[in-house]
């Protein structure tokens, strides 16, 4: 016979892992809560000889029991102790950050914690909570910090992205237009631009002739944004030949009511021959 007792001051985390044997279907698995002094207590037997199987199911009873209640709070405690000097606000929103990249599962995160938790419980079994949280799952601990780092970075990318945005509206809505009409024909995630009589106006490609870029690069077609700023048109007639992306979304943060969407003019059918593109219905 094998045994268990897992121990814990969180009468949630009890009823939690209660509930979870309800569904565990092993046969010869016996087990019983138990109130003491300082902890309460899921104490677990297992009278049949496979025992790897049994041992399995424990480690994923406490890899389920972390995820759901401590992993939150390791999240915080590193944020908190790594990037103190952002606001509440802004740590916030680096833990919602780190939240959207553990949905994406592409971290390994529960197949560290397994075998971390599996390796201790080999040999031990009195298993407190708490400090399996805090001191046994070191690897795991560094990814979460990994993405937390991630998370950060991803957080000050975007408010950079922001106030770039920002600074070319306030430059868009304050400066006069020095031509009327430009037609952008966007076809593979690359523009070209057309004058109003349908002309190619010529994109000088020397990013040191960019003014009005930033350090992020966000898109490849910064150098068109750039002549569309030089430029300055009263409006954009941006065709569409096959998919809007982050850069479509990009000129119409920055140039608001100027842009038009068109997806089905003649130029736009024009160019969707020309590249042989065909539209789903």
């Amino acid at each position: 016979m094998k045994s268990y007792c897992i121990k814990t001051d969180n009468e949630k985390i009890i009823e939690y892992l209660l509930n979870k044997f309800l569904n565990i279907d092993f046969p010869d698995i016996y087990y019983c809560h138990k109130s003491f002094k300082i902890y309460e207590n899921v104490i677990i037997h297992y009278k049949d000889s496979n025992i790897e199987k049994f041992e399995n199911i424990v480690a994923n009873l406490i890899l389920d029991t972390i995820l759901e209640f401590y992993q939150e709070k390791i999240i915080k405690r590193i944020i908190n102790i790594n990037y103190f000097y952002f606001d509440d606000f802004e740590r916030n929103i680096i833990f919602e950050n780190c939240v959207e990249f553990l949905k994406q599962d592409k971290f390994e995160i529960k197949e560290t914690l397994f075998k971390e938790i599996k390796a201790y419980i080999k040999d031990n079994r009195n298993i407190v909570l708490e400090g399996v949280a805090n001191f046994r799952i070191n690897e795991y601990i560094k990814l979460i910090d990994n993405i937390v780092d991630m998370s950060v970075n991803k957080y000050i990318i975007e408010k950079e992205y922001k106030e770039f945005i920002n600074l070319l509206k306030i430059f868009v809505n304050t400066s006069e237009s020095k031509m009327e009409i430009i037609h952008l024909i966007y076809v593979n995630g690359e523009s070209i631009l057309l004058d109003k009589d349908k002309n190619i106006i010529q994109i000088d490609c020397n990013i040191n002739n960019a003014k009005y870029l930033s350090d992020i690069t966000f898109s490849s077609n910064d150098i068109a944004l750039n002549t569309l700023l030089s430029i300055l048109p009263s409006k954009i007639e941006v065709h569409i030949i096959n998919e809007e992306d982050e850069f479509i979304n990009t000129l119409k943060l920055i140039f608001e009511n100027r842009i038009k969407i068109c997806t089905e003019c003649n130029i736009c059918k024009t160019y969707r021959m020309i590249n042989n593109i065909k539209i789903s219905k």
